[in-house]
């Protein structure tokens, strides 16, 4: 499938040569639990090291084993979750450790092909909980690996298309070390974090660089290729901050889209940034909370947004003031503006709640 232009130990050689002048030292390297390790690997996909360190810290000390996370009450761990965004790994984590109990008696799966079946696992994260945690001769693909593996052996397969994909697969089981699979797919992906990195590269201090493809060809940053342009979709959220009595109405998410269980105001979804009109308002209050008495409204213009990754969220938050008692039910309550911060929100209402100009209650 794959011609090496490189010899394989001669690549584990320079990489090795390297790692041990630069590894890092993660927290899972002093032990070989596979609860810890498979909890640290999903709280850092998509996450920056010094943000997710402090997460799964919290984490270990809340949920010490995965019986204590299966255990555990969704709700809790979405609000311990807050802040990391991607909020489907948090809930995948919640259903993966019930799976690991019902269906393992709490044992986590030996093998990579077995770890394949829990929720929120895919091919990298079983290979590395598998290698590090069972010594599986199995190697990983991040997106770390593929931009070392695209730009020191050429590959300019897109790595978002099947074919590509395959093609990075079987050169990563082809060069994993057969005797230290831990050692070696830890050291490629510091490699990646730390010296093969996206931008500003310093490819002459790298041990790689005379066997580097990309380097060699003054083309390190056409490596590695995608084929797919990522289009963004913008939507704009009319929230209503809807207090009576010194309380508040919030909802949870409960349908199939972005932050699913998370709470947050009622709002108005629009396709435009046109603010509200107040027939508007008193039409959402009449068929949402069957609310057809008077109410107070005022539009602080405070407007917030969250960038996602297929979509952008902004975010106009409107005080309504209820004169009269509303008509709620699921996915809507209310509570006491004390109790605010027990719930997980998603990060553009937290905004709006960390702005100090603003107050829930005038």
């Amino acid at each position: 499938m794959l011609f090496l232009v490189v010899d394989k130990s001669v690549f584990r050689k320079q990489l090795y040569k390297w790692y041990d002048r630069n590894k890092r030292e993660h927290p899972w390297m002093l032990h070989k639990d596979p609860y810890k390790i498979w909890l640290y690997e999903i709280i850092m996909q998509q996450t920056r090291i010094s943000q997710g360190t402090p997460y799964y810290e919290r984490f270990i000390r809340a949920y010490p084993t995965v019986q204590h996370l299966a255990n555990g009450h969704i709700d809790d761990i979405l609000k311990l979750w807050e802040g990391l965004g991607y909020y489907s790994r948090a809930r995948n984590l919640h259903y993966a450790a019930n799976q690991i109990c019902q269906d393992y008696e709490g044992r986590f799966p030996s093998t990579s092909d077995e770890l394949l079946k829990l929720k929120g696992i895919g091919k990298y994260t079983s290979a590395a909980i598998a290698s590090f945690s069972f010594d599986e001769k199995i190697g990983v693909v991040d997106g770390n690996v593929y931009r070392v593996l695209s730009r020191v052996f050429g590959i300019a397969e897109p790595i978002d298309q099947t074919n590509g994909k395959k093609i990075f697969d079987h050169l990563a089981q082809v060069l994993v070390d057969p005797k230290e699979p831990a050692h070696y797919n830890q050291a490629i992906m510091d490699f990646g974090a730390l010296q093969c990195v996206p931008k500003q590269t310093q490819c002459i201090k790298c041990t790689m660089h005379k066997h580097c493809h990309a380097y060699t060809n003054d083309a390190v940053q056409s490596f590695p290729v995608k084929s797919k342009k990522l289009t963004k979709k913008i939507r704009y959220f009319n929230y209503l901050v809807i207090s009576i009595d010194q309380k508040i109405i919030i909802r949870q998410r409960l349908h199939k889209d972005i932050w699913q269980l998370l709470f947050e105001y009622p709002y108005i979804e629009d396709q435009e940034s046109n603010e509200l009109k107040k027939t508007k308002i008193k039409k959402w209050l009449t068929e949402n909370l069957g609310y057809t008495d008077k109410f107070e409204w005022k539009n602080e213009q405070k407007v917030f947004k969250q960038q996602l990754t297929h979509q952008t969220i902004i975010g106009r938050f409107y005080k309504v003031k209820l004169l009269s008692k509303p008509k709620l039910s699921t996915p809507y309550k209310q509570i006491d503006v004390k109790m605010i911060t027990k719930y997980a929100f998603p990060k553009i209402i937290d905004c709006y709640l960390n702005d100090n100009s603003i107050s829930l209650f005038d």
